[in-house]
């Protein structure tokens, strides 16, 4: 990927993440499935101005849901998504995360 400023979708806000965040300085943002580790830290660091001592990806495969209805069965499938748990360097803080 070429462009930094498309490699992050959208933070991730949930029960697990907001711990991580209070407990360890860490914070999860779901990136494009394309994006490797460089190029997360590259966009972080670009984006909020921050130090980012680590990156660790995950890939999570999409969930397969089948609806029954009047005319028959229906099947569809969620999309595959990567998500991105961003270790920032001691002292450091995103603000977007504490406005949530």
């Amino acid at each position: 990927m070429k462009d930094l400023s498309k490699v992050i979708l959208k933070p991730v806000i949930t029960e697990r993440s907001t711990i991580l965040k209070e407990r360890d300085n860490k914070f999860v943002f779901e990136v494009h499935p394309d994006a490797n580790k460089r190029e997360i830290k590259l966009a972080v660091e670009k984006m909020f101005n921050v130090k980012v001592k680590e990156v660790r990806t995950a890939k999570i495969r999409g969930k397969t849901k089948t609806t029954f209805m009047r005319a028959g069965r229906f099947t569809g499938k969620q999309p595959d998504r990567k998500k991105a748990i961003v270790t920032l360097a001691p002292g450091e803080n995103i603000d977007i995360f504490d406005q949530v």
